[in-house]
């Protein structure tokens, strides 16, 4: 028994599955995790000393790399001089202007400490903003743990294949209206059944957690033409977008402003913290300016924003870090698609900028019903061929790819080698 499986064995008696967080859990995959020591640059260490090209990126936010040393040493740094005050702090003041002046819709924004927590906060400002109650998402889009998105949730909600979570009050449910990702008819009828109820529309702008599924031509430009006809807020969930596809994120990509905005751990390089942002005059709602109550004690956390600071200085003042991310992942994208044309493997690629996804079906991916037709079982058999041989993916088929500034074309040649290895066997 190995290292990562001892640590399996010992987390399984006083965790839940073994996992502080069910996507870390291998068992859509056949396999037990394997436990991280370090991470650099582009590779991460299990706890038996194998090396693996990092295709996960901590869920997005190590756009530079892991370990990018003048993060590290902002880290360092800040955490010289203590690591939480509960109180107010430059740096917090700092991050809210930077924010503002990157991404154009947001006007005013609040820190919080996770990406559940930020859109959470961003429903209720929304309700009460417009003084209704309902909420419109998508089928496989993910928002978090809140209960309210705990609807047709993508992410590990999907592949584990359970509509929603036990402990969801009925009540809260009801007020979660359920329409299909690049589906504008059924957005319309929705808002057609529910006159003046609905207080806000929420999306992931590019849907990163049914696998990667991009808006189709129009989607967006129609979900902000419905949202303003209909006196309701357009929320972008950019937990996984924001300042990944480019500065301005998925909004400024596909030129759409929405009226509120949600972020996540890559305001933090990866620290734990969150933000929701938009409109001053939705913003103004909220406590102690307005009556809409929101608070967290480690909100802003001093360690958090330096971390956060220094990563979208660097990205703010070297903007090609997209570019090399992009291309890197155009290398390895295409290079799939390619494989897999030549062997005839019924799979598609779907990506956009640096994020992308393998799905096992011949496609095409446009929404959640068609990325359930995946193979689940034939993506845990390519999982598990890839990890063998030094390659890091998700260890799920819904879940997205991420490549780094940090990759390089060797790393891509290599997982290629690996992959096309696995198609020809």
């Amino acid at each position: 028994m190995g290292r990562s499986e001892e640590l399996f064995t010992r987390a399984v008696q006083h965790i839940p599955g073994g996992v502080n967080s069910p996507v870390r859990a291998f068992a859509a995959v056949g396999s037990t995790p394997r436990f991280i020591r370090k991470a650099d640059k582009q590779f991460i260490w299990d706890v038996e000393g194998n090396r693996y090209i990092d295709y996960i990126g901590s869920w997005g936010p190590m756009i530079l790399g892991h370990n990018f040393p003048a993060i590290r040493e902002a880290v360092i740094s800040a955490a010289g001089s203590g690591l939480s005050f509960g109180a107010a702090t430059e740096k917090e003041v700092e991050m809210a202007e930077l924010i503002c002046e990157l991404v154009p819709s947001v006007e005013m924004v609040r820190m919080v400490n996770s990406g559940t927590e930020a859109v959470m906060s961003a429903l209720r400002a929304a309700r009460g903003y417009t003084g209704r109650p309902k909420i419109v998402k998508f089928d496989g889009c993910y928002h978090g743990h809140c209960d309210a998105m705990l609807v047709k949730a993508g992410s590990g909600v999907m592949t584990a294949g359970v509509p929603s979570s036990a402990g969801v009050p009925a009540g809260t449910a009801e007020d979660t209206l359920t329409a299909a990702y690049n589906d504008l008819g059924s957005v319309r009828a929705l808002f057609a059944d529910n006159p003046g109820q609905i207080a806000a529309v929420i999306v992931e702008p590019v849907a990163a957690n049914m696998g990667l599924v991009p808006p189709a031509p129009g989607f967006l430009q129609g979900l902000r033409e419905i949202t303003k006809k209909e006196g309701a807020l357009l929320i972008f969930d950019e937990v996984i977008t924001g300042f990944r596809l480019g500065l301005d994120g998925a909004q400024g990509f596909y030129g759409v402003q929405p009226d509120l905005t949600t972020f996540g751990k890559i305001i933090g390089a990866g620290m734990p913290v969150g933000a929701y942002g938009g409109r001053r005059d939705v913003m103004e709602q909220i406590a102690p300016v307005g009556p809409v109550y929101q608070a967290g004690t480690l909100s802003g956390n001093p360690v958090a924003m330096a971390a956060g600071l220094a990563q979208l200085r660097i990205l703010k003042g070297h903007p090609e870090v997209y570019a090399r991310a992009a291309a890197r992942a155009t290398e390895l994208f295409d290079g799939l698609r390619e494989i897999i044309g030549e062997r005839g493997a019924p799979c598609t690629v779907n990506s956009v900028g640096s994020l992308g996804c393998l799905f096992f079906t011949p496609g095409p991916v446009v929404d959640a019903a068609s990325a359930r037709r995946a193979d689940t079982d034939a993506y845990g058999l390519y999982f598990r061929h890839m990890l063998q041989n030094g390659c890091y993916f998700a260890p799920a088929q819904f879940e997205a790819i991420f490549l780094s500034n940090a990759h390089q074309s060797e790393d891509i040649e290599r997982t290629l080698e690996v992959a096309r290895a696995y198609f020809t066997r």
